[in-house]
């Protein structure tokens, strides 16, 4: 399988456990590959690492559900695997700027993070592209 298709099977897997606590551990015993192998692999072609990525998504889920339901603040933090309503606020309002109180009272735009597709065509020599541009250095050897 290639390493496009594996760190796919990762996203879909993380979408779909999105809700609980996903983990590194977890994600690599479902694609079965190594927990270090499984991190540099999904950092090389999204370029994100796992924890940013799921921790980007469950804040847009919980964003969505501030948005699209009128369920208490702390029952979405905790459907969404944040520790108390204070910790999501203080994610929340890291990124927009806003709590999510005010958010659900203006709904007003916000930048969330959606999920990542790796598998289309072009994708790959974008990837290659990036990769190349970020490891190259200058190094000076005597």
């Amino acid at each position: 399988m290639r390493s496009v298709e594996v760190v796919q099977q990762m996203i879909e897997w993380l979408e779909m456990n999105m809700e609980g606590q996903p983990t590194l551990q977890n994600v690599s015993a479902a694609v079965g590959y190594s927990p270090w192998y499984c991190s540099c692999m999904f950092h090389d072609i999204t370029g994100v690492t796992i924890k940013a990525y799921a921790t980007g998504r469950r804040l847009a889920l919980a964003t969505e559900a501030i948005r699209d339901t009128q369920g208490r603040i702390l029952d979405i933090a905790v459907r969404y695997g944040f520790s108390s309503q204070e910790a999501l606020t203080r994610a929340f309002k890291k990124q927009y700027g806003c709590t999510p109180a005010a958010y659900r009272k203006e709904n007003r735009p916000v930048p969330m993070t959606v999920k990542k597709h790796v598998l289309f065509p072009n994708y790959e020599e974008k990837r290659m592209k990036t990769m190349e541009e970020t490891r190259l250095a200058v190094r000076v050897e005597h």
